[in-house]
């Protein structure tokens, strides 16, 4: 078989942390494939910090963050990066992950060269074109970009289906960011964040993450008002927040909680610790998408900050519940998992719908399958 030429962009931590086990999978193949990666560093340190934990080293890296970047910016940088990066590497496939503005410019850069292009995490869909924005749109017309879809649910190939997608380029997989938590389980890793030493021994950690560009302003003040006033009601129970660096998330968070006895504001921390804090945590509200998958696996409640969630799985488990940024449903459910012992069994007890860990594996039995049959 002829050894291909495989290129690997992305620009996120989440991205680097779903695409490492695959990056790691396909490098004890140096016969069949070459391996290039190229970041483009949308988001610069909590890349960098998942690069050192994987030991992944970029062949490429286009360092295109700046302060107030706008989507503009990211897709006009990227593309033309790419253009002349493309050109000259002449890649037969390219791999992109999720649903980022650099995910979708790197496929449509890819696109307009008539390259193949495999999406990871392909097929999740909420149905509303801002919710969440703009990563709803990013996937969708990755789904019209890529040639082979590898989609983590039984549910997601099923919204590829519907769209039109073969059902011959869909392989379900599982999720990769599985198989890269259960890689991290398996390090050496003997330190804890010092925020824990800071908590007295009995206190329940409630652990926070927004960084969504639909909660910016009011949502985003309503949600850290209602933190207070979980505080103030709950005397057992210390929050843990570390602060997205995008001031406009960490401006108002500051303002708001900076000072408040028992919500802890940290820095962002890296892939390690925060999967230690992660299984320290007694009950995660995050907008994420990563997160809700990580914290199946770790047996911790979600509950999900956001309008609508394009991982129904979690929900029709029982391991997330959906509560925006409603104060009311915020603080139900929240005191409902802090003092009801049944219902937080009920969370912690689902079956996690996200994978086994072998995700890696199966993408890189599809793509030995495709060279067999010289399918690119």
């Amino acid at each position: 078989m002829k050894k291909k030429r495989v290129l690997f962009l992305f620009g996120t931590r989440p991205e680097a942390i779903k695409l490492a086990p695959v990056i790691k999978e396909l490098e004890k193949y140096p016969n069949l494939f070459d391996i290039k990666i190229c970041v483009t560093a949308q988001h610069r340190h909590m890349l960098d910090q998942v690069l050192d934990t994987f030991d992944i080293q970029p062949d490429f890296d286009f360092n295109i963050m700046q302060p107030n970047q706008t989507l503009f910016d990211i897709n006009i940088r990227v593309l033309r990066d790419l253009e002349q990066l493309l050109a000259r590497q002449k890649p037969d496939l390219v791999f992109v992950q999720g649903d980022t503005t650099t995910a979708f410019v790197a496929a449509l850069a890819a696109y307009y060269k008539k390259i193949k292009i495999a999406h990871i995490e392909a097929g999740l869909r909420t149905e509303y074109k801002y919710a969440p924005f703009p990563e709803e749109m990013n996937r969708r017309l990755l789904g019209a970009l890529a040639d082979f879809h590898f989609a983590p649910t039984e549910n997601a190939k099923q919204n590829l289906l519907h769209e039109g997608v073969l059902e011959r380029n869909i392989l379900v997989t599982g999720n990769t960011v599985i198989d890269a938590l259960l890689m991290a389980l398996r390090m050496d890793y003997q330190f804890s964040p010092s925020i824990l030493k800071q908590i007295k021994s009995g206190q329940k950690i409630i652990l926070v993450t927004m960084h969504r560009r639909e909660n910016f302003g009011e949502p985003l003040k309503r949600i850290c008002q209602t933190l207070r006033l979980i505080i103030k009601r709950n005397q057992n129970v210390e929050i843990i927040y570390p602060v997205h660096p995008n001031p406009n998330v960490s401006r108002p968070v500051r303002k708001l909680l900076d000072r408040t006895e028992r919500i802890h504001l940290i820095k962002p921390l890296d892939y390690l610790p925060f999967i230690t804090l992660m299984k320290q945590s007694y009950l995660i509200l995050t907008d994420s998408g990563g997160i809700q998958e990580e914290a199946a696996a770790l047996d911790k409640p979600v509950l999900i900050l956001r309008e609508k969630t394009e991982r129904p799985e979690a929900l029709i488990a029982g391991v997330a519940r959906l509560v925006g940024s409603d104060a009311k449903k915020i603080i139900k459910e929240t005191e409902k998992l802090l003092k009801s012992k049944m219902e937080y069994h009920r969370m912690v007890s689902a079956v996690n719908p996200f994978g086994d860990g072998k995700a890696a594996i199966r993408i890189r039995n599809f793509l030995l399958h495709c060279l067999s049959n010289n399918i690119f």
